[in-house]
């Protein structure tokens, strides 16, 4: 997928300030923003999610970059990305589709945020990992570095996820 905007992705366990972070940095950066699509997705649902609603989840963030790309913005944040999906994938099914590996190759993420499960989780319908939330941080490190990814963990008080955030942004835009 050849551009030329900067791509940051937010990774990172639930309840870990994401969007938060991720709405700031578009906002403070006049950037692109691709919000969280598997809250959208899953709050419609009047079922349980399934394997297949996963994998939907996974194709609209792909068509989110997309159509994000074609705007040619100078950079993009991603409010979660193909790893998070991934991880969703290996911990509630066991496996993920095969074509997934390729997909998250294909994109050249500029930064992964790695956002630590380092500030209380706070409950929301949609979350259901409260007690592996390091357990999974440990998974998107693992699979950021598998990958070959630039990352940078994001730790502590809002201000200071705020402030590490923002000085990776500027070095890279």
């Amino acid at each position: 997928m050849k551009h030329d905007s900067s791509i940051i992705a937010l990774c990172g366990p639930e309840s870990t300030g994401k969007s938060t972070l991720s709405n700031y940095l578009a906002s403070a950066f006049d950037a692109y923003l691709i919000d969280e699509i598997a809250r959208r997705y899953v709050e419609k649902l009047p079922l349980p999610y399934t394997y297949s609603d996963v994998e939907q989840i996974a194709q609209l963030q792909i068509a989110a970059l997309e159509e994000a790309l074609r705007s040619e913005p100078k950079l993009i944040v991603m409010d979660t990305w193909l790893i998070i999906t991934k991880v969703w994938f290996q911990v509630v099914y066991g496996n993920y589709p095969n074509w997934l590996d390729e997909a998250i190759r294909r994109v050249p993420i500029d930064h992964y945020l790695l956002c630590a499960p380092d500030i209380p989780w706070v409950y929301d319908p949609v979350r259901e990992n409260p007690d592996i939330r390091e357990e999974l941080f440990q998974r998107y490190l693992a699979e950021i570095q598998h990958y070959g990814f630039s990352i940078t963990v994001i730790e502590g008080d809002f201000e200071n996820r705020q402030r590490t955030a923002s000085t990776l942004v500027s070095s890279l835009i």
